[in-house]
């Protein structure tokens, strides 16, 4: 069986990315979002993905950027993806991987089986499709809450783009979430916090043992 990949996203000091990389993360992931308690500004997020190896990925996680933002953020040529959890369309995703050169993920929101069967229309534009759980109505986050998803829905997916699964995951019930789906690769955030935007180093090595051993 394949290695499942891990990325730990939000993260916002050196001791929690040393920690990720110690623990395995084959990604790691540093949101850029004013709204969210994740957020880190430029010169914090460059400062910490460049001490990520070559080997270990790392993703800026964004909503609706213009393209000002995104070259601000390339322009260091630190970055390998760009994730995005806003509004965009597959034509915008495409026109940004044109524009940066990097892989471009697309988070999708889940609540119904229809959401799963809607990623299809980013085939062909975005690198890697991100099932995440949908936030409520007028949420100032697109994601990041500790909700889940249904894993069920995913149950036998077989898209033609690479995917993984966020939402809700923490150490107690990953490995519950890879038997559901299949996922080869898992997205965590608040489920390795001990208070909103705030990593704890062990709750990072237990999630990471708990996928090693899933």
């Amino acid at each position: 069986m394949s290695r499942i990949e891990v990325k730990i996203c939000g993260l916002s000091t050196a001791e929690t990315l040393a920690a990720a990389m110690r623990r395995g993360a084959s990604h790691v992931g540093f949101v850029h979002f004013p709204h969210s308690p994740r957020h880190v500004d430029l010169e914090k997020l460059a400062g910490l993905a460049k001490h990520a190896p070559s080997h270990v990925g790392r993703v800026a996680v964004l909503v609706d950027p213009n393209d000002a933002l995104i070259d601000a953020l390339i322009a260091p040529g630190i970055l390998t993806a760009l994730q995005l959890h806003g509004k965009e369309t597959p034509v915008r995703i495409a026109e940004i991987a044109a524009r940066t050169g990097l892989e471009i993920w697309r988070a999708v929101s889940v609540k119904h089986a229809g959401d799963i069967a809607g990623a299809s229309a980013y085939d062909g534009a975005a690198h890697r499709i991100l099932f995440d759980a949908k936030t409520p109505e007028g949420a100032a986050l697109p994601g990041g809450m500790g909700l889940r998803f249904d894993w069920a829905l995913l149950r036998g997916y077989r898209g033609a783009t690479p995917w993984g699964v966020s939402g809700g995951l923490d150490a107690d019930n990953v490995a519950q979430a890879i038997a559901e789906t299949g996922a080869p690769m898992v997205d965590v955030s608040s489920g390795v916090e001990r208070a909103p935007g705030v990593k704890d180093v062990d709750k990072i090595a237990a999630f990471c043992k708990a996928v090693a051993t899933s």
